[in-house]
């Protein structure tokens, strides 16, 4: 076989074009001269054709799109490509990209209404066969489903007839108006929906009966077999939404009455969760609302963290343990406590973290009364010691944790968002919240990803968590060039022990991190103090004011 080059094929068939071209301007010539002599009385008629027949075959061979002729004579050219007579499989045919026109040739002079007919009787029969079936054998099930399949798809090229439209006299075939075609459609889905319950495929059972309904909501079967299929899924509040919706159609229809009776205490049941589940998270907003409402009026500012750590479960397997042990891992097991009212009055509790870096550990308070001095709480936790006492903190080796030598900070957070709320902020800091719809969210994230509201909902809102991380990161990527082109580490303010949190809370620089008050707690004499006021610098000291 003589191989030819892709140029030299399209330069063969453009010398062939032009040849054409200039044997029709000849045989044009001919025609025109022998039409001038006064002796000829008629043209010659084969001469008439050829020109014609060439014209048309010019028209045709220029009548390639931009690029197509090449794609063409590239393909036919590929030492791969398979024609489509020597096709082996349906995949080898796909890429020929003429499936389409042999179906045609292997249906050829059957119309799509007919064809439509012989598969949905071929799958009717398949169907019956498996009924009859004594051994369980599922292939007349999986027959049945591909012939219901095979009829579908025909269906969907038959044309309706509209009013006013008159069948074509030379066919037998039955015709549909819009409304008939549907309906037909609607009944094959729910065949084929029929067809994935004997098979057990409750999913796509589910689904083809909503598209059955979607064709036709006056299907009773379709109603029927979505209201089995959400059984098996043991969705029961869908099921017998299904049931009611079939029997507001057809109030008697026993198999949708035989079932109904069969899981009315499940339906009832699984609606009376979902009622309480609304209610619970009505109550949740209102709270929220009392929450966000407080912080406006009182100037206290609250801010959200990163709550996800990666954005693909491969960089998760892979990241490191340093990666993982973020700055805010302490909050995570807390994630969704917020503050909390106390007798419907004006005085509030926060939940607080307590860190202690040059020891590794933490403590976390559920309830702090916004009214109370820091002093009190860091005296139950860590009370004065007598010189022959062991404080009773099972970590602190040393004693050094005693109430009257600690040094106590927060971390300023949000600097740049104070005259830019749209300002670029890097994915691990904080993120200061702007209205209630926003803190809303947030708060209903904690709650999932701590798994409050189920496995399923949990991993949407992981997924959602991914994706803004992954903005960020763009979003970074492209104002500082790297990921760890890092902001400098967060100023903090020392908080006197004599200072309620209160006023922690309504101070300018304060931005509570996921609801959570958080301060940083080190012994005064302690290296690690140091080396932190090295890195993080001390920008002012929040103390009672002089009398």
């Amino acid at each position: 076989m003589v191989s030819i080059s892709r140029a030299d094929a399209v330069d063969q068939f453009n010398d062939m074009m032009n040849a054409m071209a200039e044997t029709k301007a000849e045989i044009e010539a001919t025609n025109a001269a022998t039409a001038s002599s006064s002796s000829a009385k008629k043209l010659d008629k084969h001469d008439q054709l050829l020109s014609q027949a060439i014209e048309m075959a010019i028209e045709q061979g220029r009548g390639w799109s931009p690029g197509e002729k090449e794609d063409y004579l590239k393909k036919i050219l590929d030492d791969d490509f398979i024609p489509p007579y020597f096709a082996g499989n349906e995949k080898e045919m796909e890429e020929t990209g003429l499936t389409e026109a042999f179906t045609s040739l292997i249906y050829d002079g059957e119309s799509p209404t007919s064809l439509m007919l012989q598969f949905r009787k071929k799958g009717n029969d398949a169907y019956k066969n498996g009924r009859l079936n004594q051994v369980g054998n599922l292939q007349w099930f999986r027959d049945a489903l591909n012939h219901y399949l095979e009829s579908l798809a025909w269906a969907e090229k038959i044309v309706p007839l509209f009013a006013g439209d008159y069948a074509q006299a030379d066919t037998d075939d039955p015709t549909y108006t819009p409304d008939e075609l549907a309906d037909e459609r609607s009944k094959l889905l729910s065949n084929i929906a029929l067809m994935h319950c004997e098979l057990k495929n409750w999913g796509m059972m589910r689904d083809d009966c909503k598209r059955a309904l979607e064709c036709s909501v006056r299907n009773i079967k379709a109603w029927f077999r979505l209201a089995k299929a959400q059984q098996m899924m043991h969705h029961y509040e869908a099921a017998g939404d299904a049931i009611d919706k079939g029997l507001a159609l057809d109030a008697n229809n026993a198999d949708l009455l035989k079932l109904k009776k069969q899981l009315e205490q499940k339906i009832q049941r699984a609606r009376k969760v979902r009622q309480q589940r609304e209610r619970a998270r009505a109550e949740r907003q209102a709270h929220i609302q009392r929450v966000w409402k407080h912080c406006q009026q009182s100037a206290i500012k609250l801010g959200r963290v990163p709550l996800v750590a990666s954005t693909t479960d491969e960089e998760e397997d892979d990241v490191d343990a340093d990666r993982m042990e973020s700055q805010w891992h302490q909050h995570l097991p807390n994630a969704g406590k917020v503050p909390q009212v106390v007798d419907i009055g004006t005085c509030w509790t926060w939940p607080c973290m307590f860190l202690y870096p040059s020891h590794r550990q933490s403590d976390f308070i559920e309830r702090f009364d916004e009214s109370e001095m820091l002093a009190v709480r860091m005296a139950q936790m860590f009370p004065e010691l007598e010189e022959t006492d062991d404080t009773t903190v099972s970590w602190d080796f040393n004693n050094e944790f005693v109430c009257s030598q600690l040094a106590v900070y927060f971390e300023v957070h949000g600097a740049e968002q104070e005259n830019d709320k749209k300002a670029v902020v890097h994915p691990e800091s904080v993120q200061v919240l702007h209205d209630q719809s926003s803190c809303m969210r947030f708060y209903e994230a904690c709650r999932a990803l701590r798994g409050d509201e189920g496995e399923d909902i949990g991993n949407v809102v992981r997924a959602v968590e991914r994706r803004n991380l992954h903005r960020q990161r763009q979003i970074w990527n492209e104002t500082h060039g790297s990921l760890w082109a890092k902001p400098k580490p967060n100023s903090v303010v020392r908080v006197h022990p004599a200072m309620t949190l209160r006023d922690v809370l309504v101070h300018s620089k304060m931005v509570v991190p996921n609801f959570i008050v958080t301060f940083i707690v080190f012994p005064e004499d302690h290296p690690s103090h140091a080396a932190y006021l090295k890195e993080h610098e001390c920008v002012e000291i929040l103390q009672p004011a002089a009398e």
